[in-house]
């Protein structure tokens, strides 16, 4: 499980939220872990559906408070590695990454809930995925709770389709539509630069949708837009991945395949601020880092060569565009 499940994951960037202490109001953590638990098993369920072969269950506890649910698939028909993760925990005192950007927070007890995922098919055609939802809450004797959601999806394909980018942007677009027209165009934008690798200049996929610290609409409002969002992701990308499951590939394929994998490696060890804090917080290693793919390649200095298939990739389709344009 991405440790960004846990509800930390804040970004920097232009189209970030400004966020905003809410005044004291019901929120229903139980509402929201109930969510969570059923989203996670009908993700779980619709994909083994593709895939033929269960995901086992792995239940555990966090000894400073909580725990979680991963459900993991390795060497499936389809997925070569996936897993879907729940976690809910709680903690008496933020870790420094949660404090980044609030300080003011220090020393508050919290406590987090989330769903996170990521999907490595085995097929170099068919792409990778991840989605998230998370709520997070602190607490304090005396005080208003200090709340928020976050979460979201994107794609990373190896070869890209336009289909393919197309039909996962217009449906994240469909589960923002409801709760207002700039939401969408936003949380695009925050979604390009959150997943971009600094270091190498380029996007680690096509993107999707993100958003953190989200509470402006009051809690009904912010949960209802965060459940449509994760309904929303088997929308998304099963039809994706049966369209390309079954396409024929070769040793190329499959080298480009762990060659760019190396990418997504490299964000979630080196910029991913969730991992960080669910290493920081004591989190469990083995859920951490099950968004890992199971088959990495580097090389020194590697550039795809001109006009092929695996440079069209970096032409094409890592650079930022606007997928639902006419």
């Amino acid at each position: 499980m991405n440790a960004q499940s846990l509800g930390i994951g804040t970004v920097q960037s232009a189209s970030r939220l400004n966020y905003v202490y809410p005044v004291s109001q019901s929120i229903n953590t139980s509402a929201v872990k109930s969510w969570l638990l059923s989203l996670q098993e009908r993700i779980v369920s619709a994909v083994e559906e593709v895939d033929g072969k269960p995901f086992l269950r792995d239940a555990w506890e966090r000894p400073e408070g909580g725990g979680g649910i991963s459900r993991l698939i390795e060497e499936g028909n389809v997925l070569e590695r996936g897993g879907v993760g729940f976690s809910h925990v709680k903690g008496s005192k933020l870790p420094p990454s949660a404090m980044a950007n609030r300080p003011e927070l220090a020393g508050r007890p919290w406590e987090a809930m989330g769903v996170s995922l990521v999907f490595h098919p085995r097929n170099p055609f068919a792409p990778t995925v991840h989605m998230n939802v998370r709520f997070f809450t602190t607490t304090g004797e005396g005080k208003d709770p200090v709340w928020w959601f976050g979460g979201g999806m994107d794609l990373t394909p190896y070869y890209g389709f336009d289909e393919d980018a197309k039909h996962f942007h217009q449906t994240c677009r469909d589960a923002l539509a409801p709760f207002g027209d700039d939401l969408h165009p936003r949380f695009k934008q925050w979604c390009d630069d959150y997943f971009f690798l600094k270091h190498r200049n380029e996007a680690r996929g096509i993107g999707g949708v993100f958003f953190d610290d989200f509470n402006t609409s009051g809690f009904e409002q912010s949960f209802a837009m965060t459940k449509s969002v994760g309904d929303n992701f088997i929308n998304a990308y099963l039809p994706v991945l049966q369209r390309r499951k079954d396409t024929a590939y070769g040793e190329r394929e499959r080298d480009f395949q762990a060659y760019r994998r190396g990418r997504y490696v490299e964000f979630n060890l080196v910029f991913d601020r969730g991992t960080l804090f669910g290493l920081q917080s004591g989190g469990r290693t083995e859920s951490i880092l099950m968004s890992l793919p199971p088959i990495v390649k580097w090389r020194y200095d590697w550039t795809p060569e001109a006009g092929s298939p695996e440079s069209r990739l970096y032409t094409d389709f890592l650079p930022h565009r606007d997928w639902l344009a006419a």
